[in-house]
């Protein structure tokens, strides 16, 4: 069976108990999910600065993975704002995809989109992505609200009331055809409040798990070359071993 690396970018054990379940719960038998935590940052992203130190940390424990014997068919990177996409493609030699990128691209397909998060500070970092990744012009809009993501998913009832008012909010106020609630610690609240959103409720996770089996299917079309080619100084062992 052809196996899933998920990388949690945040400390938080309990964003990786929810990743766990909700990746492999979509994709059923035709992965075997295994998802890891990052040794060390931020216990939830939420900040420029815990983003710039999550970039680290995914390359890290794609170095651990390895290390222990670990090599899987592609990777996810679990968080909504993908820190580490890049770099982490360009030299882990298999696909990889993160949850805000495949979200945008199932939101893309019904038109433009907004996105519902938690967090204000993830305003301008998602803007910045989005614009990265080709959405300018497809991204109508971000909601945030102001609990971040991590107190979201301490409070499931409050959340999925919060964040339902919000996606109404976002689909009227910008004309979007398709709402994104995005965050790792919100896998599974889309499911349970799509029916009070007048228009397609994208969940992150449920994106990027389908984003993996679709990598894995086609790996060739979205695999990097492999390989990173720095001599590491001062890192972990594990990525100092990584070339």
């Amino acid at each position: 069976m052809p196996s899933l690396l998920v990388i949690n970018p945040n400390t938080s054990e309990s964003v990786s108990l929810l990743l766990q379940q909700y990746v492999q719960q979509e994709v059923g038998d035709a992965l075997d999910v295994h998802t890891i935590t990052a040794r060390f940052g931020a216990p939830y992203i939420s900040s420029e600065a815990s983003y710039a130190v999550a970039n680290h940390t995914v390359l890290d424990a794609w170095a651990a993975a390895l290390a222990q014997g670990r090599k899987p068919d592609a990777v996810l990177i679990g968080c909504f704002g993908d820190p580490g996409l890049f770099a982490l493609r360009e030299g882990a030699g298999v696909p990889v995809g993160a949850l805000a990128e495949a979200a945008f691209a199932a939101a893309a397909w019904h038109g433009r989109f907004a996105i519902v998060t938690g967090g204000e500070r993830w305003r301008p970092m998602l803007q910045r992505l989005a614009a990265s990744l080709g959405h300018a012009q497809t991204l109508a809009g971000i909601h945030t609200v102001a609990p971040t993501g991590a107190e979201l998913a301490a409070d499931p009832a409050g959340a999925r009331k919060l964040l339902a008012q919000a996606c109404r909010e976002a689909a009227e106020r910008f004309d979007a055809q398709a709402i994104i609630l995005g965050g790792a610690g919100l896998a599974g609240i889309a499911n349970c409040i799509a029916e009070q959103v007048p228009v397609p409720l994208i969940d992150s996770v449920q994106a990027g798990a389908q984003w993996a089996l679709d990598a894995v299917r086609d790996e060739q079309k979205t695999a990097g070359p492999g390989g990173f080619g720095v001599a590491w100084q001062n890192v972990s062992p594990e990525m100092a071993a990584l070339r």
